[in-house]
């Protein structure tokens, strides 16, 4: 196709609304969409394997719903982690995606083999059926944070 002036006309990239890089409030915003996209549905996992209570005991709780918000916020905080520092690496759909797998598969080393059970006074780096469990769901909160923050920040 020409323009009138017979130059071709270029297609315009739409893979980014806008090509300045995320403001701020844009990193912030994806940080939290995508901490508490993953998180839900994470946590819908770990209510489904017992695990919330654990969680809960973080804060002196046993309770599941304690367990259920202390897991949402520390979803948004790892979220904004993310966003904050590494917003400029989710761009793209696939690289995003496993961006986000390989960052969920890092805090699964961090979280549940060793901070937590740090905190707890329980052994670090015990890798058995639950902790594998803990693996996928890791994953997947990953794969739907990168999803998610990757889509907030071509929009903003």
């Amino acid at each position: 196709m020409t323009a009138s002036h017979g130059q071709p006309t270029r297609t315009p990239d739409i893979s980014r609304v806008d090509s300045s890089p995320p403001t701020i409030g844009g990193r912030l915003l994806a940080g939290v969409l995508g901490g508490l996209g993953g998180g839900v549905v994470f946590g819908a996992l770990m209510f489904m394997m017992g695990m919330l209570p654990m969680i809960a005991s973080l804060v002196g709780s046993t309770s599941v719903a304690v367990g259920f918000i202390v897991h949402l916020l520390i979803s948004v905080l790892i979220g904004l982690a993310l966003t904050l520092l590494g917003a400029g690496l989710l761009d793209g759909t696939l690289r995003s995606a496993l961006l986000g797998v390989v960052y969920g598969a890092l805090w699964w080393v961090l979280g549940p083999l060793l901070l937590m059970p740090a905190a707890l006074r329980m052994p670090v780096l015990t890798v058995d059926g639950s902790s594998l469990a803990s693996l996928m769901g890791h994953v997947i909160y990953g794969l739907i944070l990168g999803l998610i923050a990757a889509g907030v920040l071509r929009r903003r």
